[in-house]
């Protein structure tokens, strides 16, 4: 008679890793999830780049009994896949602590994390025996993977790697978005409308000729796909590392000098449209990936929260300011190192609440 098999990850937490680019559409998807949570306690980390905590304010705002807000964590001192030992594993740990304790733990990284690092870290002795990697989640921005947007310059790259067969380059940002997918269990082409057909397919077929294997690439709009397609892979992705290849193998961390945020406060404004025309000609001019927070409109007694991705800009009033609150704006902007002028962000964005004074 022959034993039955038994899954030794059953009595793990099952954790699920979502990546993506910048604005793919992350949080919105953990928001989904934590509305649909399928009757089991959640939990979330959450890692930003930069010092604003714009998306952990977002979740928490959506706390439920199932994900409640002291089961949302945030990490904002740097990506999270170069501060494992100092943020990650604490954090992780005390998440385990909770009583009750979390029956899946979801961990949005920034759009500049790279996965692999991070699954890295399961193999950690203190939680590789209570802990497994449920499944890596890859969100990609349909409309920026068809026009190539996550190389700013495609052609010019191109053009050198002709002129010098010596030369074996890739944008920063191309290898962010390589090792995203390379690492990922499953792909979420997110804002299909904005692409439209043409728009997909040319995304699809960029998807499939980077990933190391095939993998299942589902089209998802404002993050609404059902959790029974992403939440229960039992991929353990932690003992399937050598299938997930990354550009930067062989290393022990990586840089991310070649990113640099600015963080900009401005007083209150009186119009949303001339922000959001200043963001997209800004973005047009500098060469920005993404801006991101809240800015205080004279005369309303919500907040007006701003995300962008590039020069497309979204905006809405998402929660009353506080009785104690400062009504003070603040922006993070996140462009490649060589591309920030400061001081012209700084003079294009402050700008608007002096046109309003």
């Amino acid at each position: 008679m022959s034993t039955p098999h038994r899954n030794p990850n059953l009595n793990k937490i099952p954790v699920t890793v979502i990546t993506g680019f910048l604005g793919s559409g992350k949080t919105t998807l953990v928001r989904h999830l934590m509305q649909n949570p399928q009757g089991k306690r959640l939990a979330v980390i959450v890692n930003e780049f930069g010092d604003v905590g714009v998306d952990g304010e977002i979740l928490k705002s959506c706390a439920i009994p199932d994900c409640p807000a002291e089961n949302i964590m945030e990490l904002a001192n740097g990506c999270i896949c170069c501060t494992v030992a100092d943020d990650f594993i604490p954090t992780i740990e005390a998440l385990m602590a909770l009583d009750p304790q979390p029956e899946h733990i979801l961990i949005e990284t920034s759009g500049l994390a790279l996965p692999k690092p991070l699954l890295k870290a399961f193999d950690w002795p203190d939680i590789r025996s209570r802990i497994t990697v449920d499944g890596v989640i890859a969100l990609a921005d349909a409309e920026a993977v068809a026009t190539g947007r996550f190389a700013p310059d495609v052609a010019r790259v191109d053009a050198q790697r002709l002129a010098d067969e010596s030369l074996d380059h890739e944008t920063p940002l191309s290898e962010v978005f390589e090792d995203q997918i390379s690492c990922a269990d499953i792909i979420l082409l997110t804002k299909p409308d904005l692409a439209g057909p043409d728009g997909i397919a040319k995304a699809k077929a960029v998807i499939a000729a980077e990933t190391p294997r095939p993998l299942p690439v589902v089209e998802v709009a404002e993050g609404a796909v059902d959790p029974r397609v992403i939440l229960g892979l039992e991929a353990a992705a932690e003992d399937d590392m050598d299938a997930r290849p990354s550009h930067h193998d062989g290393h022990d961390d990586h840089e991310h000098d070649d990113f640099e945020s600015v963080i900009i406060d401005i007083p209150e404004i009186t119009d949303p449209a001339e922000l959001v025309a200043r963001i997209e000609a800004m973005a047009k001019a500098q060469n920005i990936l993404r801006v991101k927070g809240y800015a205080a409109v004279t005369g309303k007694p919500m907040r007006l929260l701003v995300q962008a991705v590039g020069a497309r800009v979204r905006h809405q009033f998402d929660r009353p300011w506080g009785p104690n609150e400062p009504r003070q704006g603040r922006l993070v902007v996140i462009a490649e190192h060589d591309d920030v002028n400061s001081e012209a962000i700084r003079a294009a964005l402050v700008q608007v609440a002096q046109a309003a004074e």
